[in-house]
């Protein structure tokens, strides 16, 4: 059986302040192509198919004609939602839609009922696991403290118990949205930790022949059999060096699997250029990225009159312009954001607490920080689903 593997095409999202609908257009005319021309007998997607709980109405006619294009062509399409998504919304009308042969899985309870597809050599039972938001699921997997691992490894209990009761020689695949260990994150995935831990280990997959997973934008294999499609377009200027593709996995009779890249359109290159204002306007060897989307970092020790209009004079596609001042670490100057960068919510309470009272929290004054952050995270989503 061959699988197209697919995930986060967050329909809606804007890049920077460039709307993006006409490049997921494009996206969707390509999958389309590629399940016509590939052979593709299964479409799988991993989640967050919308950018936001209420996306806006041109992404909601988007994925109504993608439905439509992959019914017609008579290609069964498996489809979870994602911690973008509003698992309730995106499922509105599964039963219905699922006749057309496009099966929504978005409902946490029903992870251990697949959709069963078959080929020349038996059946493929797809498991969809939505992504599971340990504050809210806990109850429905019956785990003590809610926790990614905890939720997942209950869920993938479910799917190994009904795997077990099949015909012998049934395969399976999984379709999960979360951030497994090992894989490569960036900046444009919304954080999903709970309790200081966002990671699952790929082991929790153990027992199915492959795992199509999403959340990660980065196209990543973790092991032969659990991959990340990650994400068709480019959502922040750090996936200025991903390869953006899906995966054409083919799944033999024994299920072995084998996978290979499709690339996806790129509608416009990225590049990430840092220098002072003068130097960016004069190298030569930035003459290749003139027609990309910049993010300009100006490195001048003083910030240069109009440096977005001068910019925009030779890069015009620039959307993000910083300031970084190339000082030393304890210079005074040194802005508060730069101080700031690559520390996770919890780290920069520890700092705080520290800077006040003389000393950092101890064991037990992180526990409560951590349960703070994890409270108004569980809040955030339950409003978010009640929307």
């Amino acid at each position: 059986m061959r699988l197209l593997h697919t995930s986060d095409w967050h329909l809606g999202r804007a890049f920077h302040r460039v709307n993006m609908l006409g490049a997921q257009a494009g996206f969707i005319g390509h999958l389309v192509t590629t399940v016509r021309e590939r052979g593709v007998d299964a479409v799988v997607v991993s989640g967050d198919v919308y950018d936001r709980a209420v996306p806006p109405l041109a992404a909601v006619e988007l994925f109504d004609d993608v439905l439509h294009r992959l019914a017609d062509l008579g290609v069964p399409t498996v489809m979870i939602s994602g911690n973008h998504d509003s698992a309730r919304r995106l499922g509105v009308g599964a039963g219905l839609i699922g006749r057309a042969g496009i099966h929504l899985r978005t409902d946490p309870s029903a992870c251990g009922t697949p959709v069963v597809l078959g080929d020349d050599f038996g059946d493929v039972a797809f498991y969809g696991l939505p992504y599971l938001e340990p504050a809210l699921v806990k109850d429905e997997f019956g785990v003590e403290k809610p926790g990614h691992e905890a939720v997942l490894a209950a869920a993938m209990d479910r799917v190994r118990a009904d795997l077990a009761s099949r015909a012998r020689g049934t395969r399976s695949v999984v379709l999960a949205h979360a951030f497994v260990t090992g894989g490569e994150a960036s900046d444009s995935e919304r954080d999903i930790t709970v309790g200081g831990v966002a990671a699952v280990p790929a082991g929790v997959f153990e027992g199915v022949d492959y795992a199509a997973l999403g959340h990660l934008h980065g196209c990543q294999t973790i092991t032969e059999r659990v991959r990340y499609s990650g994400s068709p377009l480019p959502y922040s200027f750090s996936e200025a060096d991903h390869r953006k593709s899906m995966w054409l996995v083919d799944l033999d009779a024994d299920g072995a699997v084998t996978a290979e890249r499709v690339d996806c359109p790129v509608p416009r290159a990225l590049a990430r250029i840092r220098g002072t204002l003068e130097e960016l306007l004069a190298d030569p060897g930035l003459a290749r990225h003139e027609e990309a989307w910049i993010e300009a970092t100006l490195t001048d020790a003083v910030r240069p009159a109009d440096p977005m209009a001068r910019l925009a004079e030779r890069f015009p596609h620039t959307l993000s312009l910083a300031f970084a001042p190339e000082r030393a670490p304890e210079d005074p100057d040194v802005s508060y954001a730069q101080r700031l960068a690559d520390r996770s919510d919890q780290e920069i309470a520890e700092d705080f607490v520290a800077h006040v009272r003389g000393a950092g929290p101890d064991e037990h004054e992180q526990g409560v920080l951590r349960d703070a952050f994890d409270a108004v995270r569980a809040d955030e989503a339950v409003r978010e689903v009640a929307r």
